[in-house]
């Protein structure tokens, strides 16, 4: 599909809203990048949204949707921004009438990385001694460690990527897991510790995917947007937030999903919900089918429901860690 690029009308330099972290800014200037190839000027237009400025709390007690994303996305629907960039994990599945995500770059590793404080002799999940303190801020990151090690103390542990490095290194707790992906893009690969494979650990729907947000009505910038997108990466993502969404979840409910397409473009498209503490979980796979994704995240969404997913999802309404369906 072509769309018109020259609007006289149009800004001349386009304004890309993004946080302000150092890992968020990276992101944003491959973007930035992407467009300097297509002979674009831009600037970055940087936004602390209330995850950043609430870090001191858990994102689970939060409990609003788009802690890292609304500031963002209300400025580009007022037009104040062309472009909003973001961590695909962290965009909510619903967006909100008037955008889309246009493109997504070609993904970093997906996968969850194990970052162990330099005094503890362990090189794996497994070697780390019982009780150890292992810091993270994901719902799923927890119930996936206690179902592993159910030994273990999870710890809250927010703040960018470098803040928690510091805090490793410091001994506030003994190991932590972040994405795979944030530390690559910093240069900082020399903390992994260990990579937790896949699938027997799978990570958020979207992670290691950086989504470019657009308005649906502007055709120039959507026909930009176009030109840099990554089809395999947009293909695999679909079918895992399709996945999230038709389990209704989100930062509040321990979801996993990760589409591994084959050379060909097949694969197997692997998920998993659990409970809070790692005591029930349900996992499964399907065929990735590429030419309908979205599809193929919907029907493993069903059959894990037969498999136990909504006795899980209405045990975590029980214990008020998501709110009930609202109607129609």
């Amino acid at each position: 599909m072509c769309f018109p690029v020259s609007d006289s009308s149009a800004p001349s330099i386009i304004r890309i809203g993004t946080r302000v972290s150092e890992l968020a800014l990276r992101q944003a200037r491959m973007v930035q990048a992407a467009l300097g190839l297509q002979g674009v000027a831009s600037e970055l237009v940087t936004y602390r949204t209330v995850g950043d400025k609430r870090f001191d709390e858990p994102l689970s007690a939060i409990g609003a949707k788009g802690l890292f994303t609304k500031e963002l996305e209300q400025d580009l629907l007022k037009g104040k921004t062309q472009i909003a960039v973001h961590s695909l994990k962290d965009l909510p599945t619903d967006s909100p009438d008037g955008l889309l995500v246009a493109a997504v770059l070609e993904r970093e590793d997906p996968r969850d990385a194990l970052v162990v404080n330099g005094r503890i002799l362990a090189q794996s999940l497994d070697d780390l001694p019982r009780g150890s303190r292992v810091g993270t801020s994901s719902l799923r990151r927890r119930a996936q460690l206690l179902a592993a090690r159910p030994a273990l103390e999870v710890a809250e542990l927010r703040g960018n990527v470098p803040t928690r490095l510091k805090k490793i290194d410091e001994g506030r707790v003994h190991a932590a897991i972040l994405a795979a992906a944030g530390l690559h893009r910093l240069g900082a690969r020399q903390h992994i510790t260990c990579y937790l494979d896949v699938p027997a650990w799978l990570p958020a729907a979207g992670q290691g995917a950086i989504a470019v947000q657009v308005r649906t009505d502007d055709e120039r910038i959507r026909a930009m947007a176009a030109l840099m997108n990554d089809p395999p990466t947009m293909r695999a993502v679909v079918a895992e937030r399709a996945f999230l969404a038709a389990l209704e979840g989100g930062c509040q409910v321990p979801i996993g999903a990760l589409a591994i397409p084959d050379i060909e473009g097949d694969g197997i498209l692997h998920g998993m919900i659990a409970s809070i503490d790692g005591s029930r979980m349900v996992r499964g796979q399907i065929t990735f089918d590429p030419d309908d994704p979205a599809l193929c995240g919907i029907r493993l969404a069903n059959e894990l429901r037969g498999l136990g997913a909504s006795e899980i999802l209405e045990g975590l309404r029980r214990a008020e860690h998501l709110p009930s369906p609202q109607p129609e």
